[in-house]
C-alpha cells in the first residue's frame, strides 16, 4: 500500500508555471507506475501524465503535451508535475495516483488532490 500527499498548487496568472510535487510512503515506490490527474469543477476527473516505474516511458493528455512534464525521482520517493505555459482552462484540483499491476489485479491509490487556479 501506498500513501500519497500532492503539494505546490495555488494561483498563478495565465502564462506562468507551477510545479507539484507528490510525497509517496513506502518502500516499492519504484514498482508503481505514476501519474496525475485532474478534476475542475462540474466536470470528471480527467487524465493527464503518467509515468513509468523506471522514468524512462512517459504518456501525456493531448491538452498538455508539449506544456506540462512529469518526472520522478525514486530515490526520494517523489513524482513531480512541472507547469509552464498554464491557460485558465488549466483550474482544477489535480491528485497525485500509483498504480501497481500484479498478474491478477491492478491496485490504484490517490492523494487528498492540490488546487490549480490559473487566472486569465
Amino acid at each position: 500500500q501506498v500513501q500519497l500527499v500532492e503539494s505546490g498548487g495555488g494561483l498563478v496568472q495565465a502564462g506562468g508555471s507551477l510545479r507539484l510535487s507528490c510525497a509517496a510512503s513506502g518502500r516499492t515506490f519504484s514498482m508503481y507506475t505514476m501519474g496525475w490527474f485532474r478534476q475542475a469543477p462540474g466536470k470528471e476527473r480527467d487524465f493527464v501524465a503518467r509515468i513509468s516505474g523506471t522514468g524512462l516511458t512517459t504518456y501525456y493528455a493531448d491538452s498538455v503535451k508539449g506544456r506540462f512534464t512529469i518526472s520522478r525521482d525514486n530515490v526520494k520517493n517523489m513524482v513531480y508535475l512541472q507547469m509552464n505555459s498554464l491557460k485558465p482552462e488549466d483550474t482544477a484540483v489535480y491528485y497525485c495516483s500509483a498504480t501497481y499491476t500484479s498478474v491478477s489485479a491492478q491496485y490504484d491509490y490517490w492523494g487528498q488532490g492540490t488546487q490549480v487556479t490559473v487566472s486569465s
